[in-house]
């Protein structure tokens, strides 16, 4: 048994190597600008009932000095006031556009149908994807499109920083950032061509839409539920150059509103964090959840309070890097940790019953 406590320590060390790696990276986008060329950019913003965010979005994106931008917003059957509010946006701005949604067709998730859709109807070199729910200042297009033209990439994503207001969110948004942050060196994610180094985030992607155009991904993956992480993989198989960084105050989002919310949210995709596998993510939340136990049976006290200042130490340095509240995420270590099995166990639920309501759609249905 004492190999295995072996074991867990070490993995824990590999974990807060990784979170201090990704600290130190500094994976964001470069403040200062330069661009070689001016392209042409199409914002696309998928939107279904959002018109809670989809104003202010709009709003942001309305102040954007930019020679040559175009937004359109698809309006995917929403049955409130979304249309309505793109309407007297599009009213306002000629470079905002209105593409109310067909019928979706069987085959597909809804959101990967707007986004195809869109980008059959922007016309710029540059496509951005951005959901309604981030909100982003002027910088942000010229900030990303010298990172793209620095590093000659194909696509370029990134993880909005996460705003958490309620007590539910708290407790499980920022699980998003412990996962991604403790085992994915965000630093080989442009620079290794192995796929298992691959994040993506479908609020913010940005793509040449040369390139865009030549593969139409979102089709080739119109019935995944987790398509970011899929383009991204296929990218980096066809050795086109991607690169994922993390948000800060210029690309923000609430990502989900209440613990519920967050819950079903995080169930799309929690296996995806560990590259698709149920056994690998059983395995992992078994391990993080036993680990300070068995330690203090087979090893005693002092190795529990080294092994617990090593949970501290991933968690101070993952909230570091994710801008988040360090004091307050320490202090819900372990209410998160509860919330972080149960999208586990209820995620194994769906995938057997195949039912996961998304904006008023099953999205594990047989399609």
């Amino acid at each position: 048994m004492i190999y295995f406590c072996y074991f867990l320590i070490i993995l824990l060390i590999i974990r807060l190597l990784v979170a201090f790696v990704n600290y130190l990276s500094f994976a964001y986008l470069p403040k200062t600008t330069s661009l070689t060329s001016v392209p042409s950019v199409s914002i696309l913003i998928p939107a279904r009932n959002e018109e809670e965010n989809i104003g202010t979005l709009l709003e942001q994106l309305s102040t954007f000095q930019y020679d040559e931008l175009e937004i359109i917003v698809y309006n995917d059957h929403s049955t409130d006031k979304t249309e309505s509010i793109i309407k007297h946006w599009a009213a306002l701005k000629p470079n905002i556009k209105l593409l109310n949604g067909d019928t979706l067709p069987k085959g597909w998730l809804g959101k990967n149908h707007a986004c195809h859709q869109l980008a059959k109807a922007a016309t710029g070199n540059i496509l951005l994807f951005l959901d309604a729910d981030v909100s982003v200042k002027k910088g942000v297009i010229k900030r990303s499109i010298s990172y793209l033209q620095q590093h000659d990439l194909h696509l370029l994503s990134v993880f909005p920083k996460q705003i958490v207001k309620s007590f539910g969110e708290k407790v499980s948004v920022p699980l998003m950032n412990w996962v991604l942050l403790s085992i994915l060196p965000i630093y080989l994610i442009r620079r290794s061509k192995n796929k298992i180094f691959s994040a993506a985030n479908g609020q913010f992607m940005m793509f040449k839409a040369a390139t865009y155009k030549e593969i139409w991904p979102h089709e080739r993956y119109k019935s995944n539920k987790v398509e970011d992480i899929a383009i991204i993989r296929l990218f980096k198989q066809k050795k086109l150059a991607s690169d994922t960084r993390l948000g800060d105050n210029d690309i923000s989002c609430r990502m989900y509103v209440g613990l519920d919310e967050a819950i079903e949210g995080f169930i799309k995709n929690i296996f995806q964090f560990f590259g698709n596998s149920i056994i690998v993510t059983i395995t992992f939340g078994i391990l993080t959840t036993i680990a300070p136990f068995v330690v203090y049976l087979y090893m005693g006290l002092w190795w529990l309070i080294a092994y617990l200042f090593g949970i501290v130490s991933i968690r101070f340095f993952v909230m570091l890097a994710s801008q988040q509240s360090i004091i307050q995420n320490l202090l819900l270590v372990l209410p998160q940790h509860i919330i972080f099995l149960l999208i586990i166990i209820k995620g194994l639920i769906n995938n057997k019953q195949k039912k996961l309501i998304w904006k008023d759609r099953n999205i594990l249905q047989d399609l």
